[in-house]
């Protein structure tokens, strides 16, 4: 295990949302979009943009910018990161509008797959000295008719007390807070886990750029990463929020949802403990 205190720099953290995005793409669902529709969604994007240089009087220079700016997205493995901030969330959005069950939220570029199998009640794993407030979140997994959907995958991740992801960031191990609990014979699963920090997404490269040049902050609150699965269901991708943390008003991805939203409380033992079911609905 490293112990040296590393931030994640945009540069490796694009390098490795972009390789682990490249890898995991077979095993995602990839549009095999027909032409006609290519040119409808493409030439709407591009009234969009030519719409917004007109309406803002674009300059050559500004134009240029533009374009140095892109490339540089491109050669820094920041596509990733750029779309699942600033985008994701409206695909995400527009998805939900025919979905029901549980309110899903965007996966982001933090996503690793394969990650380690636990039992229904467990332990993420983590560092001996993993610092953070104690945390359990505890549900079952149901179908829309309320039927438990035993064996079902909730597959956690999240950053740490100070934010950071393992995989992500050099001096978090390999799987840090990474998991993929199987829940029992009656849906049900308890993870106990550390709470995690707000982050900002990194800075240092073009999309934090952007960021800065437009007097933005780069702020993301607190949050678990979730994504549910079972056999002949659709899987929910979402992300649960704590009540009265920074940033819930104006989350850089505008991910947020009211619906998502947890309130743990301290047992009394140290450990704070919150309740969230999951539905799905039938595939």
């Amino acid at each position: 295990m490293t112990t040296t205190q590393e931030s994640p720099t945009a540069a490796g953290s694009g390098a490795n949302a972009s390789e682990n995005f490249k890898a995991s793409a077979s095993s995602q669902e990839i549009a095999d979009t027909p032409p006609e529709r290519v040119a409808a969604i493409v030439t709407d994007v591009l009234k969009g943009v030519h719409d917004a240089i007109a309406k803002h009087d674009v300059s050559y220079p500004e134009f240029q910018a533009a374009k140095a700016w892109l490339m540089a997205v491109g050669e820094g493995g920041e596509w990733p990161l750029f779309m699942d901030v600033f985008v994701e969330h409206a695909v995400e959005a527009q998805v939900a509008a025919s979905q029901q069950g549980t309110k899903g939220s965007i996966l982001g570029p933090y996503f690793l797959p394969d990650q380690v199998r636990l039992g229904s009640t467990c332990k993420l794993p983590r560092r001996d000295d993993e610092k953070g407030t104690p945390l359990v979140l505890s549900g079952q997994v149901r179908d829309l008719d309320g039927t438990p959907l035993g064996g079902a995958e909730v597959d956690i991740w999240h950053a740490d007390a100070d934010g950071y992801y393992s995989g992500f960031a050099p001096h978090v191990p390999d799987g840090n807070l990474r998991g993929v609990v199987v829940t029992d014979d009656e849906g049900r699963f308890a993870i106990e886990t550390v709470q995690p920090a707000p982050y900002q997404i990194p800075t240092d490269g073009p999309t934090g750029q952007l960021i800065g040049a437009a007097g933005w902050h780069p702020w993301r609150p607190a949050h678990l990463h979730i994504q549910v699965r079972a056999e002949g269901h659709r899987p929910i991708t979402t992300q649960l929020y704590f009540a009265g943390g920074e940033w819930l008003d104006s989350d850089v991805a505008e991910a947020t949802k009211p619906e998502l939203i947890i309130d743990p409380q301290d047992d009394g033992t140290g450990i704070r403990r919150s309740t969230y079911d999951f539905v799905l609905e039938s595939a």
